[in-house]
Order: structure tokens, then sequence, then C-alpha cells
């Protein structure tokens, strides 16, 4: 099988390329997914480098997203030919990902594949749809409503970013969306922004510790002082998630959101939550949250342009969602 493979070549160094690799075989409970589709995020190009934090077992295939069927099982649940996904857990980390033509999990990781859903539209979705989705049941399952008020959405260029405007767009929230690339302004408004703001506009506010009330929710996917800000800013008894930290980890706030308006912060975490919890989503995400603009925030490549995709998402280039397409 063709697979992307990391290798580290000395300390701190570390080179990729397309290998010719034995297919894996199944151990017990364990199957083998015969790939048709994965995505790019931005763990997957971290680990792609050689980040100690995601990955630090080497040679190594990056992907923490994969679609395709069963090509081997020794599961009872799973059977070959069945239409399955993966996201998150250690898959892509230091277990080899699914950048590869076969990929081997087990079967405690897998999930089905709607029916109403093709595999590339649930890799376009893939880990950062299903962070967005996690993220939106929170607002709606708090009491934010459409009707509540406008919604900020942070890094909206991004794939958890894009896709959270546009199914709220679809469910009918008005939607504020924050990015540091001005240029990408109309791409936001046509996939269902109604306002967007820069990032220097919306850090250029005075240091008091809260401002005026503006939103009835956020979705956070950056972090740092753009999530303190923000926290500012949410309205009463509103709800702020948190899934990302490519701004920073850090977060310095105070707490009077929290006590003076009964905000409240949520982290959301897509790696390791049930299984039946990331069913849920995607059965969401292919039916009713399923979103027309997907076409809109993707773009599709193959395993030989992975690594150039892999730059953009590093040098914070990367606009939407890269899919790749492994076979037919």
């Amino acid at each position: 099988m063709k697979a992307f493979v990391v290798e580290k070549i000395a300390d701190k160094e570390f080179t990729t390329e397309i290998k010719e690799l034995p297919i894996p075989k199944c151990k017990e409970n364990e199957i083998v997914i015969k790939v048709s589709y994965s995505s790019l995020n931005y763990k997957d190009a971290l680990s792609s480098v050689g980040n100690p934090g995601v990955t630090r077992k080497f040679p190594h295939i990056t992907g923490i997203d994969v679609a395709g069927t069963v090509y081997e099982s020794t599961s009872t649940i799973f059977k070959v030919g069945e239409r399955v996904l993966v996201t998150g857990y250690d898959m892509g980390m230091n277990t080899d990902g699914g950048h590869a033509e076969y990929v081997k999990v087990p079967a405690s990781w897998v999930a089905r594949i709607p029916d109403s859903i093709t595999d590339k539209e649930i890799m376009t979705f893939g880990t950062a749809g299903l962070t967005a989705a996690l993220s939106i049941n929170e607002l709606i399952s708090n009491g934010v409503k459409a009707e509540s008020g406008d919604i900020l959405v942070t890094g909206a260029t991004g794939g958890v970013g894009s896709i959270t405007v546009s199914i709220l767009s679809k469910l009918g929230y008005n939607v504020t969306a924050l990015s540091g690339k001005k240029e990408k302004a109309e791409y936001l408004k046509r996939i269902g922004a109604n306002e967007v703001i820069s990032r220097e506009e919306f850090l250029d506010s005075s240091n008091k510790p809260l401002l005026s009330e503006k939103y009835a929710g956020v979705i956070d996917t950056v972090g740092g002082e753009i999530l303190a800000q923000a926290l500012k800013q949410i309205k009463y008894d509103g709800v702020a998630t948190c899934c990302g930290l490519t701004s920073s980890h850090e977060l310095n706030t105070n707490v009077f959101p929290f006590i003076l308006r009964g905000v409240r912060l949520i982290g959301i975490d897509s790696v390791e939550c049930k299984l039946e919890k990331k069913q849920a989503a995607w059965e969401k995400l292919a039916s009713r949250w399923k979103i027309n603009t997907l076409s809109n925030i993707t773009n599709e490549i193959t395993l030989n342009e992975i690594k150039e995709a892999y730059e953009h998402l590093l040098s914070g280039k990367a606009v939407g969602r890269y899919v790749v397409k492994i076979k037919e």
C-alpha cells in the first residue's frame, strides 16, 4: 500500500515521503479499513514536523481522520464491506493514521457512516466538523437560541470555524465571523456570516474587566487573548465554547463575566469523547445539519499534495478544509 510517512533522521530533523508498505493485518478485535478519503487537520501538520506533543513514535503515518470500507475484521460488530469512519483517539498521533491506502484500528474507535452522506462529505467535516457539531450542541443545550442574539465565531476561516459558520447560518442564527484574514471577508459571507470583523478591530478596545453585552454565544477556536476579549462581551446567561489554541494556550481573564453575568465557558474535546456522542453528531451532520456550502470550503488533494498543504496549515494560510482522496 502507499502511505504518507514521516521519518526522524536526526534530533529535531524530520522528512516526509510517499512509501510502499505492507497492508496491516488484524489482531484481536481490530479492523483494517480500505481508505477512500481522509482529511488534514492542524494536528496532522504538527505531527509531520515531529511536534513531541503530538507524535513521538517514528516512522509514522499522519492522519487523524479516515473514511472507507471494512477490508478485514476480527470484530463481531463490523463486517467486511461496511462503510465506516474514525476520528480522534490515538489514530494519527502515535498510532499510524489515515493518510494511507489501508489503516488498522481497534474496533472500539470505529463509527458507521450514515447512508445519507458520502465518504468525501463526511471527511470534509472530519474532526473539524465533529468539533463544530459538539460546540453547537453545547450552545443549544444551554438555551442559546437563534433569537437570543448574535453568535461570535473566532478563527472563522479555519476548518472548525468555516463549518461552524455554515451550520449556524443554516439553523437561523445571526453569525459574526472573526478572522485575521481580511481578504477572506467575501468567502465568510458566502458561507453564511452576517458580519465579518478583523482580529485587529476586535482587540482594539479597552482593558476594562467587562465590556458592553454583545454576543449571546461564542464558539472560540483559537484561545488566548481573543477568547479573553470575547468573554467580556457575552450577554447575561450566555455561553462560550473553547476548542483550540492557535492563538495561545494561556487564558488571562477575570471572574466578572462568570459571577456578574452568569457566563459559562465549556471546553470541547472531540478526541476522547464517547463513541455514542460522536455517532449522534455524525447523524446530525448527515441530515438536518448537513450544509450546502461544503463545496465552498473544500480543497481536494492527493497523497502527493499533503506536504504542500501542511506548509499552508503551519503558516496560517489555509482556508476551509483539505480533503485527501486516497482511492477510487
